[in-house]
């Protein structure tokens, strides 16, 4: 009763920032709570208890037995659990709670991949993404890491381009009339690289953008023309700065430092990291190419229209073996547009594309392995998620006073 006073009442006094608005305080304090509890750190002779039950829970419509191996079982509405994870994904905690039951419980990960409706947990988790200069790293870093755990699933990867959707109203680079999920999760993975770019050039942001990029190419199924010009757009803008930073690289060794005290960048170092992007880009656009080349017209027409730009890494030892299929491609449908003429319409060079893709024999395109990336906590998560988790209960906890001045588990700019 009197935990419940301090809830209800701000019994321990109010914080001074201010908190977002709750719709249920009580399920709010309850989430955190079970946060802090799943977090703790094993015991030397146990394991975490909340953590176990946690990883083991089934659903209610689960009438299988319990493994004797598990002591902490339990069952619960999935239905109701996947609705409220839908619905709660604006908050920290409800994609933290997302991210561990994906992570950690077989049984709910197997539930959600099986749903007809994924959107409605797909769409809060891109919104999370493209509202990303108004998030904290933290929560960006959670729902990133969810859609890299989606896109392990093949099943995951093709169902998404078959559900439309209409007027997405919070993208606002582009009216999105009409759009694949599928194509909007690629727009959306782009976008967090571009801004990552620019902004906080984050390699653990890049990493992982990628890798669930490269999980989805080979089902590339029926890309919007938006998307593919991006996919394109993205690889320009790679090639540009590539650029940049040999010629910066090679104007360093032609001169001489200014002084002997100022170390020169290490341009070896940023030319391989980029070389690297490169590369990954590459490996998606091929195996989309490999894998869905009929499926894909407008990547085709994209890679067309932007072909000088892959000229220069045909003979570049790094990318060579990986531009053999995308040069081929290329060439192919060169070859038949100028076969078609001059002064063709957009609709004309589609149709083109479409009929040469019937005509171009399939074993002519090169064979790599199959791209795909699995998602791996750290060695020491709990470095990371125990601090995170009591940031929240700071920022978040409603009438629970905390004293800024003895906080030394994370920064106060941590939230």
């Amino acid at each position: 009763a009197g935990l419940w006073t301090v809830f209800t009442l701000g019994g321990v006094g109010s914080k001074a920032t201010a908190s977002p608005e709750l719709s249920s305080p009580l399920a709010n304090q309850s989430l955190l709570l079970l946060l802090v509890l799943a977090n703790l750190t094993d015991a030397s002779d146990a394991p975490n208890p909340y953590r176990q039950a946690i990883m083991s829970f089934k659903n209610t419509q689960d009438s299988s037995p319990f493994p004797s191996s598990i002591p902490h079982a339990f069952q619960i509405n999935f239905n109701s659990l996947y609705t409220a994870l839908c619905e709660q994904q604006t908050s920290d905690q409800a994609t933290l709670l997302l991210y561990t039951l994906l992570h950690q419980n077989s049984n709910i990960r197997t539930y959600m991949l099986a749903r007809t409706d994924m959107e409605n947990l797909v769409l809060p988790i891109l919104e999370i993404l493209y509202h990303v200069e108004e998030r904290n790293s933290h929560h960006v870093y959670m729902a990133l890491i969810i859609l890299l755990i989606l896109t392990e699933d093949d099943g995951f990867n093709r169902s998404i381009h078959e559900v439309i959707l209409k007027n997405i109203t919070w993208y606002s680079e582009r009216v999105l009339t009409e759009i694949s999920l599928g194509s909007l999760l690629i727009l959306v993975v782009i976008r967090t690289i571009q801004y990552n770019m620019t902004r906080t050039r984050d390699k653990y942001l890049h990493t992982n953008c990628l890798a669930a990029l490269a999980n989805m190419s080979a089902q590339f199924r029926s890309l919007h023309q938006y998307a593919a010009q991006r996919i394109i757009s993205l690889f320009s803008l790679l090639s540009k700065k590539h650029n940049k930073v040999l010629e910066q690289a090679t104007q360093s060794l032609r001169g001489s430092p200014s002084s002997n005290d100022v170390p020169l960048p290490d341009y070896a170092q940023d030319l391989n990291v980029i070389e690297e992007v490169i590369r990954m880009m590459l490996e998606i656009i091929n195996s989309c190419l490999t894998n869905s080349l009929h499926h894909n017209p407008n990547l085709v027409y994209a890679l067309l229209y932007k072909r000088d730009l892959f000229e220069q890494f045909r003979t570049h030892p790094s990318f060579q073996d990986i531009m053999q299929n995308i040069d081929l491609v290329i060439t192919f449908f060169s070859s038949r547009l100028l076969q078609a003429g001059a002064e063709l319409s957009v609709e004309r060079v589609l149709e083109i594309i479409k009929q040469g893709v019937i005509a171009l024999p399939k074993d002519r395109l090169k064979k790599f392995p199959e791209l795909k990336f699995k998602y791996v906590e750290e060695e020491q998560p709990e470095e990371f998620f125990i601090p995170y988790v009591w940031s929240l209960v700071y920022n978040s906890a409603v009438g629970l006073y905390w004293n800024p001045q003895d906080i030394q588990l994370f920064t106060m700019d941590s939230d």
